[in-house]
């Protein structure tokens, strides 16, 4: 529970209405209690870290001005809403974030009214919002609507597609401008630097406040908008505005500019957001602020404190001594440098995900070769598939949950040309902590149905690399699909060797059921296997398969357990179904893998033993499948 001694004001907030209860002066004093207690329970906790100190004062503005929940508050992302989390009625729990049962790392609609859309992915909060305040118009209701998005969000393309139906709308005939605020939050930062043309044009923005100070007094002078004095002021302003800021963007896609301000100047950001509050038609608050504010060592590393382990705040995050076991994504950032050092071809590509994809050294190294595209998935594909037109060799490094982003254009750009592209696509199957909305649960179903795909997954590291040099040196487009953290921790040959295409590995023959493991599920069904001394293949290919030892093994067996962490519908085992059918065999088949729902947040350990992915898990549904299989003898020739 909250110290009312340490936290006078906070530890009487539960939610808003208790907020809005205080007077205006008070509040720079609970921005400091909020700040203060974030610190202290994201420490206990670890979690996204650096976003929320960002946002403090803007959090305590829009909830003491709007009539939350009633007015529709969408954030981006989710990075940003732990305070707004504490506001709203969690704030004894947000200790709990991202732990089995806890609270989300994310809002979430099921989880308060104040979360008013669920969001994971970025560049949403605007199509979302516009969508609510359309909504809203058109039922009579005047009910405000505000949407908070980042500057690193912004570089999305979503983002651009809504701001230029927004600010249209009213051009149309018969259209009729909405009433949405969107803040940007302009920090310079997503999680690492932003990057772009964008980013450069807020730079630019940000020393404008010569502009904005003619520009608000002007409008107390002219009236309606619509008349000629405006019109004829307003096209001047335009002009004008080219001496102060080098573009006008936001206000030629019909949104009303108001900008740069101070977001961690309370005052000013609660006299501008009570000027818009009354405004009509599409509006836009440019704020700056500072990611990590008021921790100095966020400040001071913000990539560092993006998202953290539990610390000591007095000290900050210490690396703990000793060699640490790579992680698949350390696996493929050595890999990939490797790689770079052997062909001059390749060029490597990331959507803003350069620490998360294990790309720093490799653009430290090869600067002249590396593609950060900011967050903009689709892009990131069709840019590698024009690469290829050219003879280059790409590597799109990008997580499962991104990707499906960039579907369409994997199908349409990739795979119909048949294009020599490499995805690298990391946190495959079950994340955890994060949740439904950064699972990769769905990659090897939707990877497997694209013509043209080659798909792989790994069962351990060195695997991991063999497999990217394999897909790497195939002519066409391949994945490699590999989980989050650490594998079994097989040591890893320095090589660039390759695996021949669609060739599976048997690691014990046994009886008389066969487990056939795709990637991360091999070390489980070993020690099944071992238990009930069956047969454990390892599947390595989930396209192509590996039809002749399939075939034989369904002659040798009595029946087959497919083993995935990956969700059951579409996908590696059916494919397995779908080869034996078409073949005219019929053999029991037992399909294990995620289940038909969205899994909630908790560790990927309990995420797999929920789910019955772990080895006690397998020998559990293999028992009632085949009941005394373990006291049978082997049969068979396998």
């Amino acid at each position: 529970m909250i110290d009312p001694q340490r936290y006078p004001r906070l530890s009487r907030i539960s939610v808003p209405a208790e907020l809005r209860a205080f007077p205006e002066e008070e509040l720079p004093a609970i921005a400091d209690e909020l700040r203060a207690y974030l610190i202290e329970q994201v420490a206990q906790s670890g979690g996204h870290f650096g976003a929320g100190l960002g946002v403090i004062e803007l959090t305590v503005a829009l909830h003491w001005l709007y009539e939350t929940p009633v007015d529709r508050l969408v954030w981006d992302v989710g990075h940003q809403t732990y305070p707004h989390k504490i506001l709203t009625g969690r704030r004894d729990a947000i200790r709990t974030v991202k732990q089995k049962d806890g609270v989300a790392p994310f809002p979430k609609r099921e989880e308060s009214e104040y979360d008013t859309f669920g969001v994971g992915h970025s560049s949403t909060s605007i199509s979302a919002a516009l969508g609510m305040a359309i909504a809203l118009q058109r039922a009579g209701d005047d009910r405000k609507v505000v949407a908070v998005i980042g500057d690193g969000a912004i570089t999305g393309g979503m983002a651009f597609e809504a701001l230029a139906h927004g600010g249209g709308m009213g051009d149309e005939p018969g259209g009729v401008e909405p009433n949405l605020l969107v803040i940007l939050n302009d920090n310079q930062m997503s999680i690492s630097e932003n990057v772009g043309g964008v980013t450069r044009m807020l730079g630019r923005l940000s020393g404008s406040r010569t502009l904005n100070a003619l520009r608000e007094g002007g409008k107390k002078l002219l009236g309606d908008k619509h008349g000629a004095p405006a019109r004829f002021v307003k096209r001047w302003e335009e002009q004008w505005k080219g001496m102060f800021v080098p573009s006008t963007f936001f206000e030629e896609l019909g949104f009303h500019y108001t900008g740069p301000i101070d977001g961690h100047d309370l005052p000013a950001l609660l006299g501008a957001l009570k000027t818009l509050k009354h405004l009509k038609g599409p509006q836009l608050l440019h704020i700056i602020t500072t990611k990590g504010k008021g921790y100095e060592l966020a400040e001071g590393d913000q990539i560092g404190y993006h998202a953290v382990s539990p610390f000591d705040p007095s000290q900050g995050m210490v690396s703990k001594p000793g060699a640490k076991k790579p992680t698949y994504t350390d696996v493929f950032g050595d890999w990939l440098c490797d790689m770079a050092a052997a062909d001059p071809q390749l060029l490597a590509i990331t959507p803003a995900m350069r620490e998360g994809s294990g790309l720093v050294r490799y653009s430290r190294e090869y600067p002249e070769r590396y593609f950060d595209v900011a967050i903009a998935e689709q892009h990131a594909v069709t840019l590698a598939a024009g690469m290829a037109c050219e003879g280059a060799k790409p590597v799109v490094a990008i997580y499962s949950t991104f990707l499906q982003r960039g579907y369409d254009q994997l199908v349409h750009d990739v795979a119909i040309q048949n294009l020599d592209v490499l995805f690298a696509i990391d946190r495959g199957g079950v994340v955890g902590p994060d949740g439904a909305t950064h699972a990769g649960n769905l990659d090897l179903s939707y990877l497997r149905c694209v013509p043209n795909m080659v798909v792989m997954a790994p069962a351990d590291e060195d695997e991991c690399r063999t497999m990217l040099s394999t897909g790497f040196r195939y002519a066409g487009p391949a994945a490699v699909r590999y989980p989050r953290g650490t594998g079994p921790g097989v040591a890893l040959r320095p090589g660039l060797d390759t695996l021949p295409i669609g060739k599976a590995e048997v690691r014990r023959r046994g009886g008389p059921v066969a487990l056939l493991a795709f990637g991360a599920m091999v070390a489980a069904a070993e020690q099944a296997g071992v238990a009930l001394g069956l047969t454990v293949v390892n599947m390595r290919f989930v396209k192509p398969l590996d039809r002749a030892l399939v075939l034989q093994l369904a002659r040798d067996h009595e029946g087959f357990v497919t083993i995935e962490d990956n969700v059951v519908a579409g996908g590696a085992g059916s494919g397995v179904a779908e080869l034996l059918a078409a073949e005219g065999i019929v053999l029991p088949i037992l399909h294990l893998g995620l289940p038909d729902e969205f899994q909630h947040h908790a560790s990927r350990e309990q995420l797999l033993a929920e789910a019955g992915l772990d080895a006690a898990g397998i020998q559990r549904a293999v028992d009632a499948r085949w009941p005394g299989l373990g006291a049978r003898p082997a049969t068979g020739t396998a």
